[in-house]
């Protein structure tokens, strides 16, 4: 099946997302992010408004990313149609010491709409299609042991000041899903890396797969700033890739913590259970990973 125009997915994506004011696919651009943010930005902090009420959502795709990043403000790009990439702008009026619990909120809400695509049986293992489809905290979507898709949120607009309402601030997400090329990307990295075509078939509809994650994005964002990540704390744990695994936690390659991750708490901190207690981490800078064998080489 030939991967659909720019044409394709924009013409198609305005038919069938609600709720958002602006939908544009574009054949190549820096960053889908840091375009949302710029026009955020540039319009005040307030995206506009379409006709319907709670409209005003933003989508921007592109068939092509060079200068993409990952979180910490890595670098990262992507060929035309190797990845599925898009981003969304949204409003979301919580306490600015809130926010940061919306980012795994959007990872469970992103491996819950993978999951739904692939419930079958796998024939290699006892488990699901749909159970291999994991989030490592805080938003990395994971075939098994394998990356698939990676999220990037940032903030945009106006800001208010600490503790109050975070009237006018805006989010904008961003993922990269990666739909073909794993093996090379695997050899390049050296770590495992998942392709959405082998999981779910070379006939899926990459149309379709971003409308129902834009919709879901936008639900999840809608239901945060009514609840907060405590109406995600036991979705969190059905997806949960890190739950009872040792970890290390690292900031700008220096290792914080070592210990047993063990879940997360109803703001969305990573729970991590170390010879000194429980101790929380925050989404930020900060790396999780699985703790290595004796000996063996800890991936960067």
């Amino acid at each position: 099946m030939p991967f659909p125009t720019p044409a394709d997915f924009e013409d198609t994506l305005k038919t069938q997302l609600t709720g958002f004011s602006e939908v544009k696919w574009v054949h190549a651009t820096g960053s889908t992010n840091t375009d949302l943010v710029e026009l955020v930005k540039a319009s005040r902090g307030k995206p506009p408004q379409g006709d319907k009420p709670g409209c005003g959502a933003l989508l921007r795709g592109s068939h092509q990313q060079s200068a993409g990043r990952g979180r910490a403000g890595r670098p990262w790009a992507a060929a035309e149609g190797a990845s599925l990439l898009f981003s969304c702008a949204f409003e979301v009026n919580r306490p600015i010491a809130e926010l940061a619990g919306l980012s795994p909120a959007i990872g469970v809400a992103t491996c819950e709409v993978l999951r739904s695509l692939v419930s079958h049986q796998d024939a290699d293992t006892t488990l699901t299609k749909s159970e291999r489809l994991k989030l490592k905290w805080p938003n990395d979507i994971q075939w098994g042991e394998a990356k698939l898709a990676g999220i990037l949120i940032e903030s945009a607009g106006l800001r208010a000041a600490a503790g109050e309402t975070a009237e006018g601030v805006h989010v904008v997400i961003g993922i990269g899903l990666n739909l073909h090329n794993g093996a090379v990307l695997s050899a390049a990295l050296d770590r495992p890396v998942a392709d959405w075509t082998e999981i779910a078939g070379p006939e899926h509809d990459p149309i379709a797969l971003v409308s129902q994650l834009a919709q879901a994005w936008l639900s999840t964002v809608n239901l945060y700033t009514a609840q907060g990540f405590s109406a995600f704390q036991a979705r969190f744990a059905a997806v949960d890739a890190l739950a009872g695994q040792g970890v290390n936690t690292f900031d700008q390659g220096r290792l914080l913590l070592t210990g047993v991750a063990e879940g997360v708490d109803s703001h969305g901190q990573l729970m991590i259970n170390t010879p000194a207690g429980i101790v929380p981490v925050f989404v930020g800078d900060v790396s999780v990973r699985p703790q290595t064998a004796p000996g063996a080489k800890e991936k960067p």
